[in-house]
């Protein structure tokens, strides 16, 4: 407000008079100028923990997709984990080594697992007539046949 509109509205008011005015006047204006002053101090400092949450926004982010990947991979470890065992437990039933197993279900790992000692069972081989003893390679020897021959034939 200026002199000349307080001089405008109020003919008859004294140079005093205008002066107090003008003091009223300024000192609200001075105290608002303060308020404003402080209340952008507040503004920027609020603004600088909103970039600064912002950028941890995108660091959390960053972190719940580990937290997601690791999830994942954790329950992949389990998954295969739970398969081995299963394995392992048909496995030392069946008495076979637990890595001929590919099965995926307990089922599917017995059935191998017959399969596999059916097959061990049938070797294809005849009967050997020696009463198959066994030599250091682990197979019915042919010596003992002869051996038994031999015998027979120092007896005569």
């Amino acid at each position: 407000m200026k002199r000349t509109d307080i001089t405008a509205l109020f003919p008859d008011a004294t140079e005093e008079q205008i002066s107090q005015i003008m003091n009223l006047n300024g000192a609200d204006i001075n105290k608002a100028k303060g308020d404003l002053t402080t209340l952008q101090g507040q503004l920027s400092a609020a603004q600088t923990k909103i970039q600064q949450l912002e950028g941890a926004g995108g660091a959390a982010g960053a972190l719940q997709a580990k937290i997601s990947s690791l999830e994942t991979e954790l329950n992949g470890m389990k998954q295969a984990e739970a398969l081995r065992s299963l394995r392992a437990k048909v496995a030392a039933e069946k008495k076979i080594p637990a890595d001929l197993l590919t099965g995926e279900t307990e089922e599917a790992c017995a059935a191998q697992a017959d399969g596999i000692l059916a097959f061990a069972k049938s070797s294809g081989y005849p009967a050997v007539p020696d009463g198959g003893e066994v030599h250091d390679d682990g197979k019915p020897g042919k010596d003992a046949a002869w051996q038994r021959l031999a015998s027979e034939i120092s007896k005569k």
